[in-house]
Formats: C-alpha cells, structure tokens, sequence
C-alpha cells in the first residue's frame, strides 16, 4: 500500500469489481481507448491487476480517495516486454484512469507521482532499467499534461500502437520518459 495526502494506492479487493467496471464503461473516460470495457473484460482486468501485484508486489494499484474510501481508478507501472512491440521495449510503463467525476482535482498528478517514486526506489534496478516510460494516443492531450506534470519529457519516438490498425484515429502514439 502507497498513501499520499488524499489517496491511497492498494491491492484490489473484490467490493472494486462494480465501481471499476462502471468506470471502463464510461465513454467520456475511455473516449482515447478502442472501447469501452464489458464488465466481463473489466473483471477479468482486475484478475490479472491483482495477481501481477501478488506476484511482483507492484502493478497497476486500486486508486482510493482516503476521505471517503471510495474506489476513484486505477494508477500504477506495468512492465512491457520486447515483445510488445512498443519503443523502447523492453520498459516500465506508468499508467492511469480515473473515473470522470474526480477529474481536475489533480489526484492524476498526485497518484503518478506516488507510484513513479515507487518505480524508482523499487522497480527498475531489479529489471535493469534507469527510467520509466509513458505512452497514450497523441490526442490524448490531458493524460499528455499529466506525465508534464510528473516531469516526465516526450521523447520524440512517436509510434503507431501494435495493436491498433495503421489508419485508426487513436493508433499515432506519443512516448514520455523519465530517467531516475
């Protein structure tokens, strides 16, 4: 578990399946996705969240408001493989998604911060790496402002997503790093 002034980040539990499949249902939150999630596709998500953190003791973290408890989205580092077909692979990815209600309150920033400080201090010298990645579709100019604010640099290496098609509106991919 990582706490900061208003959030906690934590392993999931199974009262998180509702919320978070209300939240991957959402259009305006996935709008810089292929789709929104089925609750099946967001269930099986949350399986394969918390095994990975079992297993490693990090991953992609339930993302809880301290006021109230509240499940408010998901923040966290995932490490993709040479076979992800991404830039830069094999690498350490910090990702996040919060449901719409709590956007503009600035738990994004605060949240990425958390878990970049614990990529660092935890992570990427057992995977042999000196930095961590962040990728989105290049329109997606708001999580964009987010890695800007974690001080996190957009590296130029703009790639076309592997699992997109070519011509897909969201397949122009823009990559962030920081270096630890």
């Amino acid at each position: 578990m990582i706490e900061t002034p208003r959030l906690v980040l934590r392993q999931w539990r199974d009262k998180d399946i509702e919320p978070y499949c209300q939240l991957c249902a959402d259009p305006e939150v996935m709008r810089y996705f292929p789709s929104v999630l089925t609750d099946q596709e967001s269930a099986d998500q949350i399986a394969r969240f918390r095994e990975l953190i079992n297993q490693n003791g990090w991953g992609f973290w339930a993302l809880e408001l301290k006021q109230n408890h509240e499940l408010i989205g998901m923040v966290g580092l995932h490490y993709q493989d040479s076979n992800s077909g991404l830039p830069n692979a094999p690498l350490l990815e910090i990702g996040w998604r919060l449901s719409a209600k709590y956007w503009g309150n600035g738990y994004a920033p605060e949240a990425a911060r958390a878990a970049l400080n614990y990529g660092f201090e935890h992570v990427v010298d057992g995977l042999g790496l000196a930095e961590i990645h962040a990728f989105t579709a290049g329109v997606n100019l708001p999580s964009q402002r987010v890695m800007e604010k974690i001080g996190m640099s957009n590296t130029g290496n703009d790639f076309l997503h592997p699992k997109l098609e070519r011509d897909h509106w969201l397949a122009p991919h823009v990559l962030y790093s920081i270096l630890k």
